[in-house]
């Protein structure tokens, strides 16, 4: 399709980024009618394949979302994984650790929702918040949590070593548009649930995060476990870029169907 090049995204590794350069809007060539269709097309293709990862039972995918609140990362997943089989889909809302979780290592928590082989994992919200939330509201130390740009690479290298493929998306929105978002919160009432007073507390601290996700994606994106920063305003094109990624790496990775231990012509039902 004409112009879809989700690998404009990609963050390449060793490339410092300064997130707030980069695009939060897609306005390409691509028309909103052309996009969903090649969603629905795409989107068949990615439950097709991950039905033949699930068959094949020897490799999985982890697909990590994160982003400042009211992005979309409820949409992207119910949009995205929605269609997929939930037999072989798993997604974790990682909230504030709890105090069992902060009895251990910061990885702890994380590392037990990886997925077991033949399925998808996504992760709304992850590991990163250690060197987001963490870095921004100063829960720990600078020499602490400097570290864990090499932890966290590590494990996820430790993750591919072990078969589960590492996918990261940056749900990138403006500033403007978060307060679009937040205003809509509190104008339904229908979405009165989804409002949280604390999130505006994070909102005054924007450019902090935009520092911290700029740290996080130029030194954690590697061969291994890439991060792509999505244009995420026109959410129909954030629904088609991530797809496209997620059945390109699924491609990549060529899962096949197992082949049967019997002679199926050798065999009759009565």
């Amino acid at each position: 399709m004409k112009d879809l090049k989700p690998q404009t995204h990609l963050v390449r590794p060793g490339q410092k980024v300064d997130v707030t350069d980069l695009p939060t809007r897609y306005d390409g060539p691509i028309t909103k009618e052309e996009g969903q269709a090649e969603f629905t097309r795409l989107s068949a293709e990615l439950g097709s394949l991950q039905e033949t990862l699930y068959a094949e039972g020897k490799r999985s995918l982890l697909v990590v979302l994160q982003a400042m609140d009211a992005a979309g990362k409820d949409s992207t997943v119910r949009h995205v994984f929605g269609p997929i089989n939930p037999a072989g889909c798993q997604v974790t809302s990682f909230k504030a650790p709890s105090k069992e979780e902060l009895a251990h290592d910061y990885l702890w928590r994380v590392h037990q929702h990886a997925p077991v082989s033949g399925n998808i994992a996504v992760f709304n919200r992850s590991h990163y918040e250690e060197l987001l939330i963490v870095r921004v509201r100063d829960f720990a130390p600078k020499d602490v949590w400097q570290q864990r740009y090499q932890h966290i690479n590590a494990f996820e290298n430790m993750l591919a070593d072990e078969g589960t493929a590492v996918v990261k998306f940056m749900i990138h929105v403006s500033k403007d548009y978060q307060k679009e978002r937040l205003q809509r919160r509190l104008d339904r009432p229908d979405k009165h649930w989804k409002f949280n007073v604390e999130d505006l507390d994070e909102r005054a601290r924007w450019d902090d995060y935009m520092d911290a996700f700029s740290d996080v994606v130029s030194k954690c994106s590697t061969d291994a476990a890439p991060w792509y920063v999505i244009p995420s305003e026109r959410r129909w094109y954030r629904n088609l870029a991530i797809t496209r990624v997620l059945v390109d790496q699924l491609k990549a990775m060529d899962p096949q169907m197992p082949k049967p231990t019997f002679d199926p012509s050798n065999i009759a039902i009565d």
